[in-house]
């Protein structure tokens, strides 16, 4: 890539950057450029000035904007979805009570998991539990409280208090973003507070997200990567932005890799 002088054309290329891979580093940036670190720094403390990025150590991470009602996220990116929840679904093993808080992605989770293995699911997501109804075979335990229609979520002190009385093998966590740098984050206070209650209350931590929100960023933290332990993706990603999520512990799973 040839060098960029202005300011303007250089915001314009890294927000493109940001949309095809999520993160810029300030020192590949200025390489490819032919430019000082300083004028990508200033780049990036301008787009973050508007909210169009987020920066880190040594570059910069995309950010999300939040998502939209649960309704809607349903029918989004279905395919992906189910790709993941099959994938999802083969961690699964025998016995097991498993925990899945509301979400698109952990609705096809939920809809993918094997009818045939004893399973029981905690959820604070009614419709997630309307689907595991469906499914005979999967006890369904309902965490309780007021279900705020935009995340379908059953949130606040009567859900905390329920959810302290499971002790699950295996959490599948909703993610509104991942990055190796600033862990799992989300968009709303109350439901990043509940999603640290699960993994607390968890032996393993599993999340499944599609490639947009991977090397992405929210506003409120939930857990750092070191609290994981699976990451289950779309097939397909690039073996550049796989290896640091490997480097970090986690377990990487995909329809492809787990063939």
């Amino acid at each position: 890539m040839t060098a960029i002088h202005l300011p303007e054309e250089r915001q314009t290329a890294i927000l493109a950057l940001l949309r095809e891979q999520g993160r810029v580093l300030s020192a590949e940036l200025a390489a490819t450029w032919g430019i000082s670190e300083d004028s990508v720094r200033r780049d990036l403390r301008e787009l973050a000035r508007q909210g169009l990025c987020r920066r880190v150590y040594g570059g910069a991470l995309s950010l999300l904007t939040p998502p939209e009602a649960l309704p809607t996220r349903i029918g989004q990116d279905e395919a992906a979805k189910q790709t993941l929840g099959l994938a999802a679904a083969r961690l699964v093993q025998r016995g097991q009570l498993l925990l899945l808080d509301a979400g698109s992605t952990n609705l096809a989770i939920a809809q993918a998991l094997p009818t045939d293995l004893d399973l029981t699911v905690a959820t604070n997501a009614p419709v997630i539990a309307a689907a595991l109804l469906q499914r005979p075979g999967i006890r369904v335990l309902m965490i309780g409280g007021l279900a705020a229609p935009e995340s379908g979520a059953c949130l606040g002190a009567r859900a905390l208090r329920d959810l302290r009385g499971v002790r699950a093998d295996l959490a599948f966590l909703g993610t509104c973003a991942l990055a190796v740098e600033t862990g799992v984050t989300g968009f709303d206070l109350e439901e990043a507070e509940f999603k640290v209650a699960v993994a607390e209350q968890s032996g393993q931590v599993a999340v499944a997200v599609t490639a947009e929100k991977l090397d992405s960023v929210a506003f409120y933290h939930v857990l750092r990567l070191d609290q994981l332990n699976h990451l289950v993706l779309e097939p397909g990603l690039s073996e550049e932005r796989l290896q640091p999520y490997r480097d970090a512990g986690l377990q990487l799973h995909s329809l492809a890799s787990d063939r």
